[in-house]
C-alpha cells in the first residue's frame, strides 16, 4: 500500500514524501537549524579531524580519500536526532545518499524486504 503524505516545512515550502510502510513527523525547523549549526562547529573540532583521518565509511567500511567522506547523523536531524559525537559518523557520499532520512532500524527492515 503506497501513500503520499504532505507536511508543511519552513514557512513557504511544502514537500511531498512518498512512503510505503511508515510515517514520521519531521522535527521543528528550529531544531534542524540549531543542530546544523552545531554540526558546522563539530566539523572544525579535532575529534572530527581524527575521525576523517581514519578514512573509513561507517556503513560500507570502504576506504576513501578524506574529501570523499561526509558527516552523517545516525539518527537524522529531520527525525529529531542531535549533533553529538555518539550520533555522528563518517560516511562516503554514496552511502549517505542511500541512507537519506532513514534510521538504522528502518535500513535493516529494508534489507530484509529486498529480494
Amino acid at each position: 500500500m503506497r501513500r503520499t503524505i504532505s507536511f508543511g516545512f519552513y514557512d513557504m515550502m511544502c514537500y511531498r514524501i512518498q512512503m510505503s510502510d511508515f510515517y514520521f513527523e519531521p522535527a521543528p525547523p528550529e531544531h534542524v537549524k540549531k543542530e546544523k549549526a552545531k554540526a558546522q562547529e563539530l566539523r572544525k573540532s579535532q575529534w572530527w579531524k581524527n575521525q576523517l583521518a581514519l578514512r573509513k565509511c561507517h556503513y560500507c567500511e570502504g576506504e576513501f580519500e578524506v574529501s570523499a567522506l561526509t558527516m552523517d547523523h545516525i539518527i537524522p536531524i529531520i527525525r529529531g536526532g542531535f549533533t553529538t559525537r555518539s550520533n555522528v559518523v563518517t560516511s562516503c557520499k554514496d552511502c549517505n545518499s542511500k541512507k537519506k532520512y532513514f534510521t538504522p532500524a528502518e535500513l535493516a527492515l529494508q534489507k530484509l524486504k529486498a529480494p
